[in-house]
């Protein structure tokens, strides 16, 4: 059985630090080190769990963090709308929506160039937010106004 479905209804935190320690290789600390690098990256950021993966949002979904056999996954929900100046995307490039990093045993991490692209991905989901609806209600007007009758 796997460790994370003894834990259902546990915090994603908990289970995200359970799915790191169950790798025991350096899948397990490039995830982490992924997580450190994202969830400091800007304030606001929430950790999830779902699709029973990782995954870090702040006004919508920022990335999942998969992990296979030979690579750690981070997939950008809105990858193809990000700016991308220090070529990390270098997965799922083919997609209309989603971009991915895949990092391979051995892989440096640019926590600078990944801080960027997060914060990116968060001023794009902010601006994409929904903002609350404008008050409803009656239409006041002046006195000066309701004094005036059209000609």
């Amino acid at each position: 059985m796997n460790k994370s479905a003894t834990t259902k209804g546990a915090p994603p935190a908990q289970l995200i630090d359970e799915r790191i320690a169950a790798l025991e290789s350096w899948r397990g600390q490039t995830l982490g080190r992924l997580r450190e690098v994202i969830t400091t990256a800007a304030p606001g950021i929430v950790e999830e769990w779902k699709w029973n993966v990782p995954v870090w949002s702040h006004d919508g979904i920022i990335c999942t963090g998969e992990t296979y056999k030979s690579a750690v996954k981070l997939t950008f929900a809105q990858g193809a709308s990000l700016r991308d100046p220090s070529r990390l995307f270098n997965s799922s490039l083919e997609g209309n929506t989603r971009r991915a990093i895949d990092f391979r045993e051995g892989d440096p991490i640019d926590a600078k160039a990944l801080t960027a692209l997060i914060r990116e991905a968060v001023s794009l989901n902010a601006a994409a937010a929904p903002r609350p609806a404008a008050r409803k209600g009656p239409v006041v007007t002046t006195r000066a106004a309701a004094k005036k009758k059209p000609a």
